[in-house]
C-alpha cells in the first residue's frame, strides 16, 4: 500500500537499499570527469581512475592500455556490484533485479544472430556480449536459420521465452528482419517489466512506471527516425511502439505518419517534458539527440534517490553506472584517437 513501505520495507530489504546508496556515492563526479577529459594517454586515464572505485580492477594491467580493457574492467565493478545485490535478494526484489538484465540479453540475442548472419567468429561476438545478458545456451544462436528455430532450439529455456510468441515467423534471418525482433522483444519486455512494477504498487510502482515510461517514449522516437526511408510501413512501425507512456495512444498516431525528423519535432512538441529535450537541439543536428535523451534520463535516475523504501534506486543505480562506462568509452577512444577537441561531445555528467 502506497505510503506503507516504511513500516516493513527494512526487514527485508533495508540493508540492499543502503549498500545500493552507498554504491551511488562512488559514482565519478564532474570534477572527476574535468580532470579525465585532460588526460593526454590512456595510462593517464588509467592512472586517475586507480584513485576512484575502479581502482582494484585497473591497478594491475599493463601498458599500453586500450580502450576496451578500461572499458571491461569498469563492467566487471559493475558485475560483480550487481551480482552481489541478487546474492542477497529475497523475493520480490531478486525478480526485480532478474528484469533489469533482460535488455541485455535482448541486445546479446541480436548480437549473436547478425554476427551469424555475416559470417563473424562466435568466440569472437561472445567476447563482446554484455556479461549481465548471458545465459547457459547463448553461443548455440549461431545455427539457427529463422525465427522459429531460434524460439525452439535456445530461448524456449530462457526467461525471453514469453516475449517472442509476437516474433515467430519462418523467415529467414536478414538485417531488417533482426532489427524488427529486436525491437518486438523490447516492446515486450518494457510491458511485462511495466505491469511488474505496477503489481509491486506503491513508490516502487510511481517512479519506475515514470522511467520505464520514458524509456518507451524514446525508443518509440528513435524507431521513427530510424525507420524515415526504409521500407517498414505505418502499420508495422506502430506495432513497434510500447502500449503505454506519455506518447501513448495519441503521441504513437503521429509518429506513424512522420516522415521526416522535422515532423517528430513538431509531434514531440506538443508534451512539455519532450518540448524542452528538442529545444536544445537545432533543426538538422538529429544526431545530438542521443545525448539530450541521456541528459534527461541522468536527470530522472538521480531524482529517483530523493525517495525512501522503493526498488527504483537499483534499476537507477544500474542505469547511472552504464552511463558512466558510456562516458569513460567515449573519453578514452578520444584519447587515443588524438580527438580531444571533441571530447566534451557525447559525456553526460551525472553529478
Amino acid at each position: 500500500m502506497y505510503g506503507w513501505e516504511m513500516l516493513s520495507f527494512n526487514i527485508h530489504d533495508g540493508f540492499l537499499e543502503a549498500i545500493v546508496r552507498g554504491n551511488r556515492s562512488g559514482l565519478l563526479t564532474a570534477a572527476d570527469y574535468n580532470n579525465l577529459c585532460q588526460c593526454e594517454t590512456l595510462d593517464d586515464i588509467k592512472m586517475h581512475l586507480t584513485a576512484t572505485e575502479y581502482g582494484p580492477y585497473l591497478q594491475n594491467e599493463p601498458s599500453p592500455l586500450h580502450t576496451t580493457t578500461i572499458v571491461e574492467k569498469c563492467t566487471l565493478k559493475l558485475v560483480d556490484e550487481y551480482k552481489h545485490m541478487l546474492c542477497q535478494a529475497t523475493e520480490p526484489l531478486s525478480t526485480f533485479l532478474q528484469y533489469i538484465t533482460y535488455g541485455h540479453m535482448i541486445d546479446n540475442v541480436v548480437l549473436i544472430v547478425t554476427g551469424t548472419l555475416h559470417e563473424r567468429d562466435v568466440n569472437e561476438l561472445l567476447e563482446k556480449c554484455h556479461p549481465l545478458g548471458m545465459f547457459d545456451s547463448i553461443a548455440s544462436l549461431a545455427v539457427a536459420q529463422n525465427m522459429r528455430e531460434l524460439y525452439r532450439l535456445v530461448l524456449v529455456d530462457t526467461p525471453l521465452a514469453p516475449y517472442f510468441s509476437e516474433c515467430i515467423t519462418s523467415e529467414d534471418l536478414d538485417d531488417m528482419n533482426i532489427e524488427i525482433m529486436r525491437n518486438t522483444l523490447y516492446k515486450a519486455y518494457l510491458e511485462d517489466f511495466y505491469k511488474f512494477c505496477q503489481k509491486l504498487g506503491g513508490a516502487t510502482a510511481e517512479i519506475m512506471c515514470d522511467l520505464l515510461s520514458f524509456e518507451a517514449d524514446r525508443r518509440a522516437v528513435n524507431i521513427t527516425i530510424n525507420s524515415i526511408g526504409t521500407e517498414l510501413t505505418r502499420d508495422d512501425r506502430r506495432k513497434l511502439y510500447s502500449n503505454f507512456g506519455l506518447l501513448y495512444p495519441y503521441g504513437h498516431e503521429e509518429l506513424a505518419v512522420c516522415e521526416d525528423v522535422d515532423q517528430v519535432r513538431g509531434a514531440m512538441e506538443k508534451y512539455p517534458p519532450y518540448q524542452s529535450i528538442f529545444s536544445r537541439i537545432s533543426y538538422g543536428e538529429s544526431q545530438m539527440l542521443d545525448k539530450a535523451f541521456y541528459e534527461e534520463e541522468v536527470k530522472r535516475l538521480c531524482l529517483s534517490f530523493e525517495q525512501q523504501f522503493h526498488y527504483a534506486v537499483f534499476f537507477a543505480y544500474i542505469r547511472l553506472r552504464e552511463q558512466e562506462i558510456r562516458n569513460l568509452m567515449w573519453i578514452s577512444e578520444c584519447v587515443a584517437q588524438n580527438q580531444k577537441s571533441r571530447v566534451h561531445d557525447s559525456v553526460v555528467f551525472i553529478f
